[in-house]
């Protein structure tokens, strides 16, 4: 019964359009009193306040305010000119610029949903002046900012590294490839579409005019540069990467480009800290929801009716995928992660599965959640920085899943595409 309440109590609280923090706390505590188990109202509390208490959470609050310092420097445009620049001249010159751009701020953000309101404003807007179709940008734009949180640095990874115990450097360098694969998945569909369509393509606009772009964008370039050396080179740990990110984005925006004054300086900080406790609030409730969860028994049958389907990993992989596709399309990426990690884990590293793989391919499914009806975030965005209704947002993304598809089947049958980087830079872990 208690297992009932829990969570049919989660998703009617969520049906009802009780925000997910509070969804997630009122149920725990619901399934709680109707079990009769004596415990305090102070127990509740305590637990909630414990799932806050973890250095490498540090991560979240940082990276936030280091994107959003990029993007008030105005960053985001000198990126997208340059990405232009770069991949202009390719079929559908202007979308391929669309998805580069977004692989060089993934180096800054770490979350899908800033790229995608941030980075996306300037994107959608040179592509309707370009004459782009507003369905075909919406797609682009909404399918490689979840690119994002793969290539680090990474929010949803450090999420995962705070219920696993995983190292959160290994697991930004698995985010690498799997990263880079997404972007030429990605180019590569819009090429199809723009020779079918016969979009147009970007004129090279000369060597002095591409080398002032570069030059623009350079210290921007740089970030993850300056991010993934310091990771693994050893000289600051993933955590403090973050402060490094904040630091760095500092010297670009208030001392090197003076586009960061006093009042944008207090804007940002005001606008990363309302950010940084809803996520907060959302960790501390999910930690509560999280140990009532495994008081109640769940995790345990979960782990074992999965075993008892199949031992072979990659079938076990297999059946996690279809199960985290359908969980992202309804449940927001920090509570999935937060509520699922600590069931399915353990299930994958009894049957030998690495535990970074297995990080990387559940923060991958869960992305592609993001841009799936009927609850992906990014779908909403879209919708309210285009002129188009859901449903035309949605048919519009549709067929943009399928690279992302791919590049998910690709890292399931083959882990090396996720592992070859953290053993070589890092060492071959222990599991």
């Amino acid at each position: 019964m208690m297992v009932a309440v829990l969570t049919v109590g989660l998703f009617v609280f969520l049906l009802i359009g009780v925000p997910v923090a509070l969804a997630l706390g009122m149920s725990a505590a619901a399934a709680l009193f109707w079990s009769g188990m004596p415990f305090h109202p102070t127990i509740l509390s305590m637990r909630a306040q414990f799932g806050l208490q973890n250095f490498v959470l540090l991560g979240i609050p940082l990276f936030i305010l280091a994107a959003k310092l990029m993007n008030t420097a105005g960053i985001t445009q000198k990126i997208f000119r340059f990405a232009d620049t770069l991949v202009g001249s390719l079929p559908g010159g202007l979308a391929q610029a669309n998805v580069v751009a977004s692989l060089i701020f993934s180096g800054m953000s770490g979350a899908a949903v800033v790229d995608a309101s941030g980075l996306g404003q300037v994107e959608l807007k040179a592509m309707k002046k370009a004459g782009y179709p507003d369905r075909f940008s919406v797609a682009v734009t909404a399918s490689s900012s979840i690119v994002g949180p793969i290539f680090p640095p990474s929010v949803p990874m450090i999420v995962f590294s705070f219920v696993s115990g995983v190292s959160v450097g290994r697991l930004f360098l698995g985010g690498v490839v799997p990263g880079l694969l997404m972007t030429v998945a990605l180019m590569a569909m819009v090429a199809w579409y723009a020779r079918r369509r016969n979009y147009p393509r970007q004129p090279f606009p000369g060597w002095a005019i591409a080398a002032k772009h570069f030059v623009d964008a350079f210290l921007p370039l740089m970030t993850p540069v300056v991010l993934l050396g310091g990771i693994w080179s050893g000289i600051f740990t993933p955590t403090e990467a973050a402060a490094v990110a904040v630091a760095y984005a500092l010297v670009i925006g208030v001392i090197a480009l003076r586009e960061v004054g006093p009042r944008e300086l207090m804007q940002v900080f005001v606008e990363a800290a309302r950010e940084t406790a809803v996520i907060g609030f959302v960790i501390a409730t999910a930690s509560l929801f999280g140990w009532v969860l495994m008081r109640s028994g769940l995790t345990l049958q979960i782990g074992e009716w999965l075993m008892a389907i199949t031992t072979d990993p990659l079938g076990m992989l297999f059946i996690i995928n279809l199960m985290l596709l359908a969980v992202g399309c309804f449940l927001d990426t920090t509570v999935a992660l937060l509520i699922l990690t600590p069931i399915l884990l353990p299930v994958a590293v009894k049957l030998g599965i690495d535990p970074v793989h297995f990080g990387v391919l559940m923060v991958l499914n869960l992305m592609i959640g993001l841009i799936t009806p009927p609850f992906g975030m990014i779908l909403f965005v879209m919708q309210h920085l285009s002129e188009l209704s859901y449903e035309e947002v949605v048919q519009a993304t549709a067929p943009f899943l399928v690279p992302l598809f791919a590049v998910l089947l690709a890292i399931t049958l083959f882990p090396w595409l996720v592992t070859a980087l953290p053993d070589a830079l890092m060492g071959a872990a222990k599991h």
